[in-house]
């Protein structure tokens, strides 16, 4: 198994619990929690020092080990490492992970076995096993973008973003609409002498809280209406909590809802409107320590954060439909099991609207329950895939949204599969 971030966390606790005696977890940093282990180091990848969690804590928590009931609606990073590190500890998980351990290269044996090679403490080595489970999350692999000229003052992407201290007293444009994007121009706002923030398009901006409750929670009551109505109802208690986008600066989003991925923040709104953050629309061209804006208006910044996503990308594993640009829209059966090989199990690599950690942990059920020999692989794969690739046509079109995923459908899917076994 490659990742010890939560998916790679819960693939272990499954891949045990279903009996699988020899089950090894590798993990690059020393460290288990993937992203939400915060770093300082910018070449380490991890959230940033104000990030909280954008779904709330009860449809963020495992069915088996629930959050502390003393942690908020929104946990911080810190609360939701702790409740990692308490995760391992209640399934008792470390001694299948090997820490500051990489996996280097991936080959096939002629049996079908995985060969990997690896770096680890004590220098390179290579194992050998029957199957191999990818947790490698997909936010690895800053996406920036290019644009006319060229900007000469700071510019990194949010990848790399820790905290707002280095950007005191300066200029800076946040580029992006997403949740890392407002997360840092929020965070940005009151030691940046200006805050920017540039969207090429409209957003849906959804408060975290929507009549008095957590937002998935609130939008979880009218989950059992069919998704056409569903999108209509969000849409009109938006209407209702939020009013007009053009009332905060920002576009109307082209389509609905619930075809493309929102951005849960509500204080992204109170700042536009309270004026601490302004709203420009797409970037057209950098002029050295100038940017111009597709409306024309040029304006002179220090700073320049490209929050502008990841490009989900696997790790080489030879097999050619596995080898696809962009890896969201691989060909694959719940979005975790290839045709081309009936030992290789991804998990987490798709984009929900909700969280993504209560499904991954469905996927390894799954996975857990095959190499078991609890549940068998379904017949007619190929055109199970078809049908499933067919299906992401109703969103957005964008490379961002190939990997979007209904969760409430998709947690549906997930547990029919897991009541064949």
């Amino acid at each position: 198994m490659i990742g010890a971030g939560i998916c790679g966390l819960s693939a272990v606790k499954n891949l045990c619990q279903a009996g699988i005696g020899d089950v090894t977890c590798f993990e690059m940093r020393d460290v288990i929690g993937g992203q939400w282990a915060y770093t300082e180091q910018p070449s380490n990848s991890s959230v940033y020092a104000a990030a909280h969690t954008i779904s709330s804590k009860r449809c963020s928590s495992f069915d088996d080990f629930p959050m502390p009931a003393e942690f908020p609606d929104f946990p911080s990073h810190r609360q939701i490492l702790s409740y990692f590190n308490g995760y391992a500890d209640r399934f008792g998980l470390r001694p299948r992970i090997r820490l500051r351990t990489s996996v280097e290269r991936i080959g096939r044996a002629p049996d079908g076995a995985w060969r990997l090679s690896l770096q680890g403490p004590e220098g390179a080595s290579a194992e050998t096993f029957t199957h191999l489970v990818v947790c490698t999350g997909h936010h690895s692999h800053p996406v920036l973008p290019a644009y006319p000229g060229s900007f000469a003052g700071t510019a990194l992407h949010s990848h790399d973003y820790k905290t707002a201290t280095p950007f005191t007293g300066q200029r800076v444009l946040v580029v992006g609409g997403g949740n890392s994007a407002c997360d840092i121009a929020v965070d940005l706002a009151p030691v940046a002498a200006r805050t920017v923030i540039s969207m090429r398009r409209g957003y849906h901006i959804i408060p975290k809280i929507i009549l008095g409750a957590p937002a998935d929670m609130a939008l979880a009551k009218i989950a059992s209406l069919p998704k056409w109505l569903r999108d209509r109802a969000a849409a009109a208690i938006l209407r209702i909590v939020v009013g007009r986008y053009r009332k905060y600066g920002l576009r109307q989003p082209a389509t609905g809802l619930m075809r493309m991925h929102p951005t849960l923040n509500t204080r992204i709104l109170d700042a536009l409107r309270h004026g601490t953050i302004q709203a420009r629309g797409a970037v057209e061209a950098l002029d050295g320590d100038s940017v111009r804006f597709a409306d024309g208006r040029t304006e002179p910044f220090e700073a320049i954060i490209w929050a502008t996503g990841y490009r989900m990308q696997l790790p080489d594993l030879g097999l050619p439909s596995l080898a696809a640009e962009p890896a969201g829209a691989l060909p694959l059966y719940l979005k975790m099991i290839p045709e081309e090989a009936d030992n290789l199990y991804l998990i987490g690599h798709f984009q929900p609207f909700g969280c993504i950690w209560t499904l991954a942990d469905l996927q390894a059920r799954i996975a857990a329950l095959m190499m078991a020999g609890r549940l068998a692989r379904p017949d007619g794969l190929h055109a199970l895939i078809e049908r499933e690739m067919s299906r992401r046509s109703g969103y957005d079109p964008s490379e961002r949204h190939m990997s979007e995923t209904d969760a409430l459908e998709f947690e549906r899917e997930l547990r029919a599969e897991i009541a064949r076994a």
